[in-house]
């Protein structure tokens, strides 16, 4: 099965390689067919092979021999590390289907939101639509998950990151930065209220240390908008694979549990 998932993480990451160019541009994602930026010659088929066709270009166009980003590889491999890791956390589990759409999804938003400083609502529906597909398909085959719980989740995200959107009149944080917030929270309540807490504190801490680490650095200033979608990806990965034991262990710190 891990094998499995590793080999659709290549194939799913190349496909997001299209999606991460073609969609902050409004471009289809079907027509026209790949093509090297440079000579613009349609990429051939056997040219197009996750990972493979750039090591064995060796990271060049066969036509006009310009380089081609590591990025592309870098995506493709990314989606197959974190399709195995979701396979090792959950296994058979119904929860399966919902934590590879939701990292599908999320190696897209956080490589466009580092390049464009935007979450393309396009992209977060899809993502939602089908995580909530997922859910439902979960719920049907008998998961003992509490859907009241999940829709809790759901208006804690909402309620916190739209709160800060109107504390600071958008300039804390973007909307597409609220319309990740419900569906990241939809997953992670799904697993429970250790996953969504952690999950949902994770991002801000995550993007708090790497701000203290951009400054200290002379890279960012007081002023310089970093984009906050990928902090909340890194939360909500920390949330879904971590976050249970980390929030048992904080709760055993007080004799809660």
């Amino acid at each position: 099965m891990l094998t499995g998932l590793g080999l659709l993480g290549l194939v799913v990451g190349s496909f997001l390689n299209v999606v991460i160019h073609r969609v902050p541009e409004g471009l289809s994602l079907w027509r026209p067919g790949s093509a090297c930026p440079a000579c613009a010659h349609p990429v051939r088929a056997y040219d197009n092979v996750p990972v493979l066709s750039w090591l064995l270009l060796r990271g060049r166009c066969r036509d006009c021999r310009e380089p081609i980003s590591p990025r592309y590889p870098a995506v493709e491999l990314a989606t197959a590390a974190l399709f195995v890791a979701v396979g090792l956390e959950f296994g058979r589990d119904g929860y399966l289907a919902a934590a590879l759409a939701l990292a599908a999804g999320g190696v897209a938003l956080f490589v466009i939101d580092l390049d464009r400083h935007r979450l393309p609502f396009a992209v977060t529906g899809v993502t939602g639509v089908l995580v909530a597909i997922a859910l439902g398909l979960d719920a049907l085959g008998g998961s003992t998950a509490p859907p009241l719980l999940a829709l809790a989740s759901v208006g804690l995200w909402i309620a916190v990151y739209a709160g800060v959107w109107l504390a600071t009149a958008g300039r804390g944080m973007g909307l597409g930065d609220v319309a990740l917030a419900p569906v990241l929270g939809l997953a992670l309540g799904w697993l429970g209220w250790g996953p969504t807490l952690v999950g949902l504190l994770g991002g801000f801490v995550v993007g708090a240390a790497v701000g203290v680490v951009l400054m200290t650095v002379g890279r960012a200033g007081r002023r310089t908008r970093v984009p906050h979608g990928p902090f909340m990806l890194a939360g909500a990965a920390v949330g879904m694979f971590f976050g249970q034991p980390l929030w048992s262990g904080y709760l055993g710190l007080f004799g809660i549990v």
